[in-house]
């Protein structure tokens, strides 16, 4: 695919070069146009380097080529990251003073734009209007992340990770089409991860899960415009997604109590945690030594199931219109395969959707694509064709939206 990636001069212009290094070693061709402010921060010659094309700021370079309309028109997909507050306005307002503006008007392909400065430039209402009208345009504009700013400052207005930014913009070519804004004014519980249930102070029982499909729920969930909540279990490694709320647990028990305390007043809840159906009846206060103490059996007990709760919660009254989606990691046995037992599960359950995946070596668990299928309490059933954990999560929103009050 060809890409363009877009430079704006801001400090986290220096992150620029993690993302074309990401497009470039994933097989893609890309252009860097940088502003001539973002040149004042990472030198032409590195973007050149990284890119391997020549890299021009003006609209009278390589004239004969006529570069501000043909890249525009050739590419594939154009990424802004960071997007100044001067750059979207410019932007917003259909300029075309240099060679990026100019990529821009002439662009047909999905544009993502990444913001990236101080809390109060975000938030002043030109920039929030500069917003709004790049998005009815058909672009892309991201949730910045919170944190460390220039300075002393911290916020929202930080550049999201190259990482994060990566993930949407392929997210974008897998669609072919631009991610929705419509889930704006929605609050949304995305549990994530494993737990752990202690054996002793050393020792646990859990799962392989990795949380990487709650954190791409949470992640496409923010950026189509909700408030997320994002209740993560085991999930080492894994960045916070921007623009998302995040609560830390370690067990069943504490995954309960927070999804208890969230899902009151949410619109839905999404529980993409693999939760422990079991836990030991007793911990140990000192580490389970060899020899002659050492235990024959462990004696367990089931935890509570969060998802039914949930259900048993909506028809109680409690969570009146409370949207429930659920997943379900199956294998096939004796009794029926994958689907046989999803359904059963999907009718024990209650949920609105219930999201299968079929789990074995290499499948679903700690690796980053996924497939499987999406059942709905309607009877419908719908194939989630093998991509990124970002594509499935995208379309399980896609489901979700006529279901919400």
């Amino acid at each position: 695919m060809r890409i363009v990636v877009g430079v704006g001069g801001g400090i986290a212009a220096y992150k620029a070069c993690s993302l074309v290094r990401k497009f470039t070693e994933t097989g893609h061709d890309v252009r860097v146009i940088p502003t001539e402010s973002a040149l004042q921060f990472v030198g032409k010659a590195t973007f050149e380097a990284l890119s391997g094309n020549p890299v021009h700021t003006g609209v009278f370079a390589d004239v004969p080529e006529v570069p501000h309309v043909r890249i525009g028109q050739e590419a594939d997909l154009v990424v802004i990251a960071p997007a100044t507050a001067d750059l979207m306005a410019r932007a917003a307002s259909g300029r075309a003073d240099d060679l990026l503006t100019a990529t821009l008007l002439t662009a047909r392909c999905p544009v993502v734009f990444a913001p990236a400065m101080h809390t109060e430039m975000w938030e002043h209402p030109a920039t929030i209007a500069n917003v709004a009208t790049l998005r009815a345009h058909g672009s892309t504009v991201m949730e910045p992340a919170s944190g460390r700013l220039t300075g002393a400052d911290t916020g929202p207005g930080r550049l999201p990770e190259p990482e994060e930014i990566f993930a949407l913009a392929s997210l974008l070519l897998e669609r072919s089409d631009a991610l929705p804004r419509d889930l704006e004014g929605r609050r949304v519980v995305v549990s994530a991860g494993g737990t752990r249930e202690p054996l002793d102070p050393v020792r646990f029982l859990g799962n392989r899960s990795s949380g990487k499909q709650g954190y791409a729920m949470a992640r496409v969930a923010a950026q189509r415009g909700a408030q997320v909540t994002l209740i993560a279990g085991n999930t080492i490694g894994l960045e916070p997604p921007a623009a998302v709320e995040v609560v830390h647990v370690t067990t069943a028990e504490q995954m309960g109590t927070a999804v208890d305390k969230h899902s009151v007043g949410a619109d839905a809840v999404i529980m993409a945690a693999a939760v422990a159906d079991f836990r030991p009846v007793n911990v140990a206060a000192a580490k389970i030594k060899k020899g002659a103490h050492e235990p024959n059996s462990i004696e367990l007990t089931k935890n509570r199931d969060i998802l039914a709760g949930l259900v048993q919660a909506r028809r109680d009254g409690h969570l009146a219109g409370l949207a429930i989606v659920g997943f379900a990691a199956e294998t096939g046995d004796e009794h029926g395969d994958v689907l046989t037992h999803a359904r059963a599960k999907l009718a024990r359950k209650g949920c609105d959707l219930l999201v299968v995946n079929a789990v074995g070596e290499g499948k679903a668990f700690e690796v980053d694509n996924n497939d499987g299928w999406l059942l709905g309490a309607d009877g419908t059933e719908q194939s989630l064709d093998h991509g990124s954990k970002a594509l499935l999560a995208s379309r399980v929103l896609d489901a979700l939206g006529p279901l919400l009050r």
